[in-house]
């Protein structure tokens, strides 16, 4: 009698750990501020997954800043899909044949299934009456911003700035002088789009948060509401939100039907009323009229208006000894 119950646990034992090892399981390396919105998005691709294919799925995250997280994986974390904030992030992997040449013929949208913009957060009653950039370079006016070095929310807010002033006509050193100012008032340059939501809340510094639109979503739920204002400019930058597979990884894991399907589910209408909900600007038309009252009219402008690509800003603004380091000045 014991012999055949010890047999039926052991079978009960090998078929539990046949189950799980049946379970595939992916990694996404992200940026900061998307944790939340993957969160919400792992769960529910789990749910859709099982539902069209019968299989368990689970999907692992990490976060940082966005080139950051590029290099890392460059480094050899073994992520099977990538979705950052900057194309140049994207590129970099595919230079280092980690990620496919063509990426961005992979899926719809120039594989960017989401986008955002800049605005800013201001303290609750916004004390400085903050408004639009120009109030951003006045005297006694306090910015947090993330180091463009290290995350794309630090690029595109450092475009959104240049941009706005050719926005409004200036020529290219017009953009370099208020740009020039406004980083003279940045009294420390956060790592990532979480840090500078810390630095602004959790240690209190400064009076204006240059921000991705959906952290006021993140912010409202870490912090509750009522904490900032969003404030959207009257110009700011489109912010693709890019994605890939790892070959490197999935041909080696032999995930790529799981990292593809994973994909797709950003672009289905489920994954696009995810990304709504928070705040992320979706593809899908029909979503995006949906949602119209939490997505503001702002004059949007892309980055190919001002400055060509990522890939050349990145060369002209943030490779060492371009414009941002003769602009910012280690204090």
């Amino acid at each position: 009698m014991k012999n055949t119950l010890r047999a039926a646990l052991a079978a009960v034992a090998l078929s539990t750990s046949a189950l799980a090892g049946a379970q595939t399981t992916l990694l996404n390396v992200s940026y900061d501020v998307a944790r939340e919105f993957y969160k919400d998005i792992n769960v529910a691709f789990a749910a859709s997954y099982k539902k069209s294919t019968g299989k368990d799925i689970k999907v692992d995250q990490s976060h940082a800043g966005s080139s950051a997280q590029a290099r890392a994986v460059a480094d050899g974390l073994e992520a099977d899909v990538v979705t950052f904030n900057t194309t140049t992030d994207v590129d970099f992997l595919a230079e280092k044949g980690v990620v496919a040449k063509d990426w961005r013929q992979k899926f719809p949208n120039g594989a960017a299934p989401t986008t955002s913009t800049m605005l800013f957060l201001v303290r609750n009653g916004n004390p400085k009456g903050i408004k639009d950039w120009d109030d951003l370079i006045k005297p006694g006016v306090q910015v947090v911003v993330v180091n463009p070095k290290t995350g794309g929310n630090g690029r595109l807010a450092y475009l959104a700035a240049w941009g706005y002033v050719r926005s409004k006509g200036g020529s290219d050193a017009d953009a370099a002088e208020f740009v020039g100012k406004l980083y003279k008032n940045v009294p420390v340059l956060a790592r990532g789009g979480r840090d500078a939501t810390g630095v602004f809340l959790q240690r209190n510094i400064g009076d204006v948060l240059v921000t991705f639109e959906s952290e006021v979503v993140s912010v409202n739920a870490e912090f509750g509401a009522g904490k900032v204002d969003a404030i959207h400019p009257s110009a700011s930058i489109v912010a693709e939100n890019p994605v890939a597979i790892v070959e490197r990884t999935v041909n080696k894991k032999g995930t790529a039907a799981e990292a593809k399907a994973y994909l797709d589910f950003l672009y289905s209408p489920e994954g696009q009323e995810i990304a709504a909900k928070h705040n992320i600007r979706p593809r899908n038309e029909a979503v995006l009229k949906k949602y119209a009252s939490a997505f503001k009219p702002i004059k949007l402008f892309n980055v190919s208006d001002y400055f060509g690509s990522l890939a050349e800003a990145q060369k002209v603004h943030f490779n060492d000894g371009g414009q941002f380091d003769k602009l910012y000045t280690v204090r």
